[in-house]
C-alpha cells in the first residue's frame, strides 16, 4: 500500500491525513488549528535557541514546544570568529538570515569594509563545512551538537575554521564528582520529558515521510534526536577529560548507576544514551579503567549492552518496550527507524506509522511524576544537565583516550 500525505501550511493552521491508497480510508487525522490568543502570545515570544544560544535563566525553564514562527536570538560568526547576534523566525530562509547579519555588519566599527556576497555555512568542530542555499528554511536545528553557523564571502569559504575551545581540550575534575548519580539521572529524566513532550504527533509523520526534504521541519523533534547524540558525547567528553585514573573508575561506576536509574525511571532516551556513550570506541578502548570496574557493575553493563544490541531488529529492546506502561521516553532514533528502515519513504505502509503515533500517544498518555526532594543543589545540578558541555569530534577524543592510555600500557 501507497500512502497519501495532506497537510496545511504547518502546526498553526489546516489538517494532517494518512489515507490508505487502495481503500482510500483515513488512517490517521489531526486537526492544527489553533487559537488566536495562542498567536498573539507566540507572536511575543523571543527566545533562545536550544544550545546555539546559551542563557542560564533561559536554559533553567521548562521546555517549550518550538513553532516556525517563533522569534530567537542566534549567533553568526564571521571568519575571524567574531560574531554578531540577530533575532530571526526560527523558519526563516536562508537568505532573509543574510540579510539580518549584512545589516548587523554594516553597523560594526569592526568590520573594516561593506560585507559583499555572503554565504551562510554550517561548521563543525571536526572542521567540515555545509553551504546553505538562499532558499533553504529553518536550519538552525539541523545543526550538529557543536556546529556553528558563519557568514563568509565566497573567498573566504576555505579559511573557516571552527571556534578555538572547538578543537583545543585541557584536563580536569568533573562536575560529576560533586553531583549524586540520583540527581543527575533526575534532571536527565525531567529534560528529555519536557523535550518529548513538545513533539507534535504530525512531526513523527511529516520525518518518516519526507525526512529532511520536508518543507515544514518538524522543528522539536529534531531536537530531540540531537539530544540522543549530545547525552552519547557528553558521556564520552566527561570521561576522556578525567585524567586520574581512579577518578575515571568513579566515573564510569556513576554513568553506570545513572543509567541504571533512567532505566528505573523509563527513559530509555538517556538510558541508551549513556550506555552508547561508554561504548564509544574511545572510551570502551580504556582498559585500565575499566578492569578497574567492581564485577558487578561489569556484569550490569554487559546486561545493558543486551538491552541496546541491534540483532534481530533490536528485539530486546523492542520486548524492553513492550513491558512497560506509561508515562514512558522511547530512545527516539529507533522509534524512526523501525518506520524508515523497512521500506522506501515512498512505500511505506500507512498502518505502521498510524501505530507510531497510537503508540506515542500511549506513552504520553500519564503525566511524568517524579517525587525527588530538591536539594541544595537542584538548580546546579539543573543548570548543568540543560547545558551540556561536549566534544563531538570522534577523531579528537580517540586522540585524548590514546595519550590517556596508549596501547602500550
Amino acid at each position: 500500500d501507497q500512502g497519501a500525505l495532506q497537510t496545511g501550511q504547518g502546526q498553526s493552521c489546516g489538517e494532517l491525513q494518512i489515507r490508505d491508497a487502495k481503500t482510500d480510508k483515513t488512517v490517521y487525522c489531526v486537526s492544527l488549528s489553533s487559537s488566536e490568543e495562542d498567536k498573539e502570545i507566540r507572536k511575543k515570544q523571543v527566545r533562545p535557541l536550544f544550545r546555539h544560544f546559551r542563557r542560564i535563566d533561559a536554559c533553567l525553564q521548562p521546555r517549550e514546544a518550538f513553532r516556525g514562527s517563533d522569534e530567537i536570538f542566534c549567533r553568526v560568526y564571521t571568519p575571524d570568529h567574531s560574531y554578531v547576534t540577530i533575532r530571526s523566525r526560527l523558519s526563516c530562509r536562508v537568505g532573509e538570515i543574510l540579510a539580518l547579519v549584512r545589516e548587523k555588519l554594516q553597523y560594526s566599527e569592526d568590520q573594516p569594509t561593506q560585507p559583499g556576497n555572503l554565504l551562510l555555512v554550517a561548521v563543525t568542530s571536526a572542521g567540515e563545512k555545509t553551504a546553505f542555499r538562499p532558499s533553504d528554511e529553518a536550519v538552525f536545528t539541523t545543526l550538529g551538537v557543536n556546529t556553528h553557523l558563519f557568514a563568509c564571502e565566497p573567498s573566504e569559504l576555505e579559511s573557516l575554521l571552527p571556534l578555538p575551545e572547538e578543537i583545543h581540550w585541557s584536563p580536569g575534575d568533573s562536575k560529576l564528582h560533586d553531583m549524586s548519580a540520583e540527581e543527575v539521572a533526575t534532571q536527565l529524566v525531567v529534560f528529555d520529558w519536557e523535550l518529548f513532550s513538545c513533539v507534535h504527533e504530525v512531526e513523527f509523520v511529516c520525518y518518516v515521510f519526507h525526512g529532511e526534504q520536508a518543507r515544514w521541519r518538524p522543528l522539536n523533534l529534531e531536537l530531540v534526536l540531537q539530544r540522543c547524540s549530545e547525552v552519547q558525547h557528553w558521556v564520552a567528553t566527561e570521561i576522556l577529560q578525567c585524567q586520574s585514573l581512579p577518578k575515571r573508575v568513579q566515573l564510569l561506576r556513576k554513568f553506570i548507576k545513572i543509567a541504571a536509574l533512567c532505566k528505573q525511571q523509563q527513559d530509555l532516551l538517556s538510558f541508551l544514551a549513556v550506555v552508547l556513550g561508554l561504548d564509544n570506541p574511545a572510551v570502551s578502548r580504556l582498559r585500565l579503567t575499566w578492569e578497574g570496574l567492581p564485577g558487578k557493575f561489569r556484569k550490569q553493563f554487559q546486561q545493558f549492552e543486551s538491552i541496546a544490541d541491534p540483532s534481530r531488529n533490536h528485539k530486546s529492546y523492542r520486548d524492553l518496550m513492550g513491558s512497560l506502561r506509561p508515562p514512558l521516553i522511547p530512545f527516539t532514533p529507533l522509534l524512526l527507524k523501525g518506520e524508515t528502515d523497512t521500506h522506501t519513504l515512498y512505500t511505506i505502509h500507512t498502518h505502521k506509522v498510524a501505530e507510531m503515533v497510537r503508540s506515542i500517544r500511549r506513552y504520553r498518555s500519564s503525566q511524568l511524576a517524579l517525587d525527588a526532594e530538591p536539594s541544595p543543589s537542584h538548580l546546579q545540578t539543573k543548570a548543568y544537565i540543560r547545558q551540556l558541555q561536549v566534544i563531538d569530534n570522534q577523531n579528537l577524543l580517540f586522540e585524548m583516550s590514546c595519550k590517556m592510555e596508549p596501547k602500550d600500557m
